[in-house]
């Protein structure tokens, strides 16, 4: 999604506004600007299409553009093509008025047909131009009342910060259905999509609720309802450091978050094993109501559904219940069989995905109980659940997401052994073995990534490759699917992966001579069936690259043309160890390929546009 940025205080704005749009670049964009408003020149507006940098060489780091209050933007072009014009911010045919905006306004073509017959005249393709336009037919010397008015006449989703020049102290904030943040200092406040904007000015942060309306000054912040009536908010501080949104060295965000996975995965996991239990404190869920539980529903999208398709194996082998994961874009579709006695687990790494949090929505209102596994303490999802889990994971930058991923993987995990020790579906003995090697993990993630330079050997003979193929089965068909999500997420070529029992299917017709198929093995228990079809592809032509635990490895080597080989664990565990030989295979591959790794192209880090 978009990025946004609103600083006022007694710095100049525009160096603030161009350094914490910087730190919005992972969120994907094709443009960018800001509007500043100085007494000597007005309100400014400086726009350019292309990388951040572009703007920034424009305007001299900010240094060309004075003044102590201002908004940034970085657009992903929705309504309109990428270009200077199409930019944000958007200006009032006055130039009175500057709105950033995220998100969609679903009836601008109406509005902008009514405003057009007033004898406005609109210069870009955007929705958010209209936002603009109608602010200046409703103000009246009063700017909040104006706000009001356009927001009662606008449906969709939207993030809004604007700024009008005549009343040049103070900026207004407003969402529905796109997240935002009010950021706290000393003689300053900031506005912001996402905590990584202003991290290196504040810690103390609130976040605004669909309806709310925010008023900022250097010195106050007033937050009013959907009824504008006065909010007080609670103020969370982020508790993690500057540097951890930093490269720290490495190229790419996407390699450090890669190699960050062992410790993010022992953090999520050290402070809720205690004394050898599996301690979820923060779950309000009984015995009672587990017991009483008809069926569990996972919803989430992206790399969040390819966890929920793991937890889907661990889950009903380990607590004897049905359990569908939905796609959170088709859920709301499908008229799904939710009841009183349904448990939705919803994923979101940043708790703001708009299509999981319009399912998690329609599952409560068909009285399902939620359960939601985040990242980000105080974001809507987790706020708007019975109970949520925090996967602690910190700030994840890259767009395609790895420790995101694992410590998902790390919270389902614990779900799982919670409740099956609840519902007394486990012995005591396997409850015991799981937690144990859970706790080893990750010293065994580490022996994987310690194997980079064999992946990257791999990457170097398979990267000119247009088309490859992932199998699997159970379990290892789940990563198989994540493997193959970033391998096209970051280095777009095209991937898919297959149940392996379905090559003969159909799937089988794409293998042709010098085919790549990724073969995961891991499952013991499914190795000799997974063999067969390897044999099969081979057959037929194609490159093998064999992912395996080390005790069938020599097995394997016997067929493949390379292997790759993870410590020995239990099945239900294997998913965190085979991914990281897929994310590292994938990022090696990319940048073999020229790939902007970090920010691939069409790609947003959060989804807040349906």
């Amino acid at each position: 999604m978009c990025g946004i940025v609103g600083f006022v205080g007694r710095e100049e704005a525009a160096p603030i506004l161009l350094d914490g749009l910087a730190r919005l670049e992972y969120r994907g964009y094709d443009s960018a600007g800001i509007a500043v408003y100085s007494p000597e020149d007005g309100l400014r507006v400086e726009k350019a299409k292309g990388r951040l940098q572009v703007l920034f060489d424009k305007i001299h780091g900010g240094a060309d553009v004075k003044g102590h209050l201002g908004l940034g933007h970085t657009r992903w072009a929705t309504h309109g093509e990428p270009s200077d014009v199409n930019a944000h911010p958007q200006l009032s045919e006055s130039g009175r008025f500057a709105v950033i905006h995220n998100g969609i306004i679903e009836n601008y073509v109406e509005i902008k047909e009514f405003l057009q017959e007033h004898g406005v005249t609109f210069v870009s393709e955007t929705d958010t131009e209209v936002v603009a336009h109608l602010l200046d037919y409703y103000y009246k010397d009063d700017m909040m009342d104006a706000v009001v008015k356009v927001l009662h006449r606008i449906n969709g989703a939207y993030a809004f910060g604007i700024v009008c020049a005549d009343c040049p102290d103070r900026l207004i904030a407003a969402r529905k259905d796109s997240p935002l943040i009010i950021g706290y200092g000393d003689g300053f406040n900031f506005l912001a999509s996402d905590v990584t904007a202003v991290i290196k000015y504040t810690r103390e942060v609130s976040y605004l609720d669909d309806g709310d309306i925010a008023v900022l000054t250097a010195d106050s912040v007033e937050i009013y309802d959907s009824l504008l009536q006065r909010v007080e908010k609670a103020h969370h501080q982020v508790d993690w450091e500057v540097s951890a949104a930093e490269k720290g060295g490495y190229e790419h965000f996407m390699a450090k978050e890669i190699m960050e996975q062992p410790e993010a995965f022992r953090k999520t996991i050290s402070p809720r094993i205690q004394d050898g239990n599996v301690v979820l404190d923060d779950l309000k869920i009984d015995r009672a109501a587990l017991e009483a539980m008809d069926k569990i529903y996972i919803i989430a999208c992206g790399s969040s559904y390819h966890v929920g398709v793991v937890a889907k194996y661990t889950l009903e082998k380990m607590l004897r219940k049905p359990v569908e994961v939905a796609l959170a874009s088709e859920f709301r579709y499908c008229d799904p069989i939710v009841s009183n006695q349904t448990l939705c687990i919803v994923i979101s790494q940043s708790g703001e995905t708009i299509d999981t949090l319009a399912a998690m929505r329609e599952a409560k209102r068909l009285g399902a109980r939620l359960l939601s596994i985040v990242n980000v303490v105080g974001s809507t999802i987790a706020r708007e659940s019975d109970d949520v889990l925090y996967t602690w994971a910190g700030p994840e930058i890259a767009v395609a997401t790895t420790k995101a991923y694992s410590t998902q993987l790390a919270v389902i995990y614990l779900i799982a052994l919670y409740f099956a020790k609840q519902l007394n579906t486990i012995s005591m003995e396997e409850y015991d073995a799981i937690v144990a090697e859970l706790q080893v993990l990750p010293d065994k993630m580490q022996q994987v990534l310690e194997q980079k330079e064999n992946i990257q050997y791999y990457a170097s003979r398979y990267f000119n490759h247009e088309s490859i193929f992932f199998i699997g089965r159970n379990i290892d068909y789940a990563v198989g699917m994540e493997g193959s999500l970033k391998l096209k997420e970051i280095s777009y070529i095209h991937s898919e992966a297959y149940a392996a029992g379905e090559l003969k299917h159909g799937t089988i017709s794409l293998i042709e001579p010098g085919a790549l198929v990724v073969a995961l093995a891991g499952h013991a228990a499914l190795f000799e069936k997974l063999m067969s079809n390897v044999v099969e592809v081979k057959s037929r032509g194609a490159d093998v690259l064999g992912v395996t635990v080390a005790s069938l490895g020599k097995a394997m080597e016997k067929t493949v043309d390379a292997a790759v080989m993870v410590p020995d664990t239990l099945p239900m565990l294997l998913p965190s160890l085979e991914v990281l030989p897929m994310q590292l295979f994938a990022y090696y591959i990319a940048l073999m390929r020229g790939c902007d790794i970090d920010k691939p192209r069409n790609l947003a880090k959060s989804v807040t546009v349906e």
